[in-house]
């Protein structure tokens, strides 16, 4: 008999249920009725109080995540350590299928299905990496489809560095790896080249984790063919994945889309996309205008609000108005009626008949106006001149007769 089922904790959550059990706790339904809402407690096994290290990395991370806001991340309500020293954390309670038990459900997901998810994913990454949050420990089954608000195929990113353990899953089977240095953790069915031989890990692990999963999506088969974990580890390291292509069945996914995925699995982390972001900006090419058309229910609009970083659309330039010719054309020197522009009524230039070609019109002579212009104004100059000269051939008259009569 569970000891929690039944009862209240914290004198808030009644738990109702039990979701799923794994090797370091429990998750249960619960209701929470003041806020008249249900929640998830996950509950960690009281063993693991025993080692400070772990209780100190629960609650760090624990209060990093609870500071996560992107709707794609599971919400973190509460979290801390019961009476009997277990720790626990409270959760949005998420109404849907892991994506493990989607693949089961439906097999191999279309591209552009499987990229409308992770490029959510992707902006949930975003988020936590810039927050100095690495996951680590990324899978199928820690990520949810819920249809919140009516949209479907709205992911849930969970466990950011907490469900870590050395113990297998016993649902899957996957085993837990705990280093001895700098407690780096994951499944060796994701985990990245470098965390396979326990290096440092940076947010381009986690890009690698997300590889594999879509990887998986989209053929229902991992990169490699190996046999065991330790197999997936040796090939992690040194062996390159199998075009997902060449392994699928779904004639949706082709040769073209394999370089998109194929960078998020390269060995060395400084070819990947160094950024969550990169990674799902790369995967809108798959969901609008790209090489497979949105899956049913996902219209292009939809697709594109997915983008992570996606700039602000400039609004098109309205078309400039063109005033076309009526279907007849107007007879030759007819008049046409005067439009309007502001209020200001003015005459169109006939315009030119599209029937039959024409010999092109003998270029207009040059406007007379400027010269008539310059007539007008060098006419009176004349005048002026020809009465000077002839004033003053009078006045030399004049003066020839006065000097005669002198001289006589």
């Amino acid at each position: 008999m569970d000891p929690y089922i039944g009862q209240s904790i914290l004198g808030q959550f009644d738990i109702l249920e039990e979701l799923g059990r794994g090797g370091m706790g429990a998750v249960y339904k619960a209701r929470q009725p003041d806020m008249d809402r249900l929640v998830a407690v996950k509950i960690l096994h009281t063993r693991l109080a025993a080692r400070q290290d772990l209780v100190q990395r629960f609650r760090r991370e624990a209060r990093a995540m609870s500071k996560l806001t992107h709707p794609n991340t599971i919400r973190i309500l509460l979290f801390g350590q019961l009476d009997n020293g277990a720790l626990y954390i409270v959760m949005e309670f998420l109404d849907g299928k892991n994506l493990l038990q989607v693949e089961k459900d439906v097999g191999p997901m279309p591209p552009a299905r499987a990229a409308k998810i992770m490029i959510q994913v992707c902006g949930a990454l975003e988020e936590a990496h810039r927050a100095g949050i690495i996951h680590r420990d990324l899978k199928p089954e820690n990520i949810v489809l819920t249809n919140q608000g009516g949209i479907e195929d709205f992911p849930k990113v969970l466990d950011f560095g907490l469900a870590k353990m050395n113990d297998p899953d016993p649902t899957t089977g996957s085993l837990k790896i705990l280093t001895q240095i700098g407690a780096v953790f994951g499944t060796p069915e994701f985990m990245s080249p470098e965390q396979a031989k326990g290096e440092p890990l940076d947010p381009r692990s986690d890009i690698y984790s997300i590889g594999v999963i879509l990887y998986e999506m989209l053929t229902c088969k991992l990169p490699f063919k190996a046999k065991n974990p330790m197999d997936f580890i040796a090939h992690h390291i040194k062996a390159e994945p199998i075009p997902a292509h060449e392994r699928a069945s779904l004639p949706g996914l082709t040769a073209e889309h394999w370089p998109v995925l194929a960078r998020s699995l390269v060995k060395d982390r400084g070819q990947r996309y160094q950024t969550a972001t990169e990674f799902g900006e790369a995967l809108a090419s798959w969901v609008v205008g790209g090489r497979s058309a949105p899956h049913e229910g996902a219209s292009a609009p939809a697709a594109k609000a997915l983008f992570i970083n996606q700039p602000a659309e400039q609004p098109a330039a309205k078309p400039l108005k063109v005033a076309t010719a009526p279907h007849a054309a107007p007879a030759a020197g007819a008049d046409l009626p005067p439009t309007k522009k502001d209020g200001v009524a003015a005459k169109p230039v006939p315009a030119a008949s599209p029937l039959k070609a024409q010999k092109p019109a003998a270029p207009a002579p040059a406007p007379a106006k400027p010269a008539e212009l310059e007539e007008v104004e060098e006419e009176p100059r004349s005048i002026k001149k020809g009465v000077l000269i002839g004033v003053g051939v009078t006045l030399l008259f004049v003066l020839a007769i006065l000097m005669a009569i002198m001289l006589l």
